[in-house]
């Protein structure tokens, strides 16, 4: 029974339902109708601008976030890239730094005379008296106690006083023990050059008559020392240039101050002569003889490993 009227109602709901879209069908096209549809139109018409106008800038938002990550992700890559450049480009200065300074000394070793070795500062020593810097090359490069060390532009820097099988220490002649016979080359004038911490070398001894001019430069003497005692410094290295000079008018010698050619606190490359002799003359070989020393038959003691030469106490000169 309730089936029934349930059926009946859903058949009288569809007939009513055709019958009033047959009806709107035939009313369409009447000009009453018509006039409805564009008046629901106009009504509706801005209504429909808002929600299209919202639409396009919710499209827009949506670009603009996606737009805006994506250009986030290109600027990481390109700040990767720009880091990775400038790190390339400070080592490509680097080497370039270093060529330049390895094409100098290698235009030094064409002009010395002498046979030179190549060698890489490692480490600074320094203290209330001391300059002292180790190269990476001793004994197994032929290098010896007393060998002379240069740097660019042929600038005078010390001499071995310490040598491994591979280092050496050099000591400096900014360093307050170093004594190095100077000559000056407008004058010819000799004299003492001491070092000194922190600032110029001092030249002492320079006799009073001979004129002493400010950026007069200084050059080893090379002079003999007597006794068939060789001058530790070949003759005509570079020292550096008088910078001040103090005259006494009642003393017989004169001090100058001398600011070294080589930058003593920044070397990194150094050159090593390794066949200038100076200093006393070699020790004959100990005869075979018997009697002589070494001939006990008891084996030799090996040399040790590290030599090295005694030191004069430190020298303290006032400053310019």
């Amino acid at each position: 029974m309730f089936a029934t009227r349930a059926s009946r109602r859903r058949g009288l709901l569809y007939a009513i339902l055709m019958a009033a879209g047959l009806l709107l069908l035939a009313l369409s096209s009447t000009a009453p109708m018509r006039d409805l549809q564009v008046l629901v139109g106009d009504l509706l018409a801005p209504a429909e601008g808002v929600l299209s106008g919202a639409t396009r800038t919710v499209g827009s938002l949506v670009g603009a976030l996606s737009e805006i990550d994506h250009l986030r992700a290109q600027n990481r890559a390109l700040e990767q890239q720009n880091q990775q450049l400038e790190v390339e480009n400070r080592q490509l200065q680097e080497i370039k730094i270093q060529n330049d300074q390895l094409s100098r000394l290698l235009g030094v070793q064409g002009s010395l005379g002498y046979h030179t070795v190549a060698a890489t500062v490692v480490s600074r020593e320094v203290s209330q008296y001391t300059r002292v810097i180790t190269i990476d090359v001793g004994t197994d490069r032929g290098i010896a106690l007393n060998d002379v060390v240069v740097a660019d532009g042929g600038a005078l820097v010390g001499s071995v006083w310490e040598v491994g099988t591979d280092f050496s220490r050099i000591l400096l002649i900014s360093d307050t023990r170093s004594t190095v016979i100077g000559l000056i080359e407008s004058s010819r004038a000799t004299g003492e050059v001491i070092g000194q911490l922190g600032g110029a070398l001092v030249m002492q001894e320079i006799p009073a008559t001979e004129r002493v001019n400010l950026n007069d430069t200084v050059v080893t003497a090379g002079i003999d020392l007597g006794n068939g005692i060789r001058s530790p410094f070949p003759k005509g290295l570079l020292i550096g240039s008088i910078v001040d000079v103090q005259r006494d008018p009642n003393a017989v010698v004169q001090t100058a101050f001398i600011n070294p050619a080589a930058d003593l606190d920044k070397l990194e490359y150094v050159l090593v002569i390794t066949d200038y002799h100076g200093g006393l003359p070699p020790v004959p070989a100990a005869s075979n003889a018997p009697g002589a020393a070494g001939s006990s038959g008891t084996a030799a003691s090996p040399a040790p490993s590290v030599t090295a030469l005694p030191l004069p106490a430190p020298s303290l000169a006032p400053a310019p």
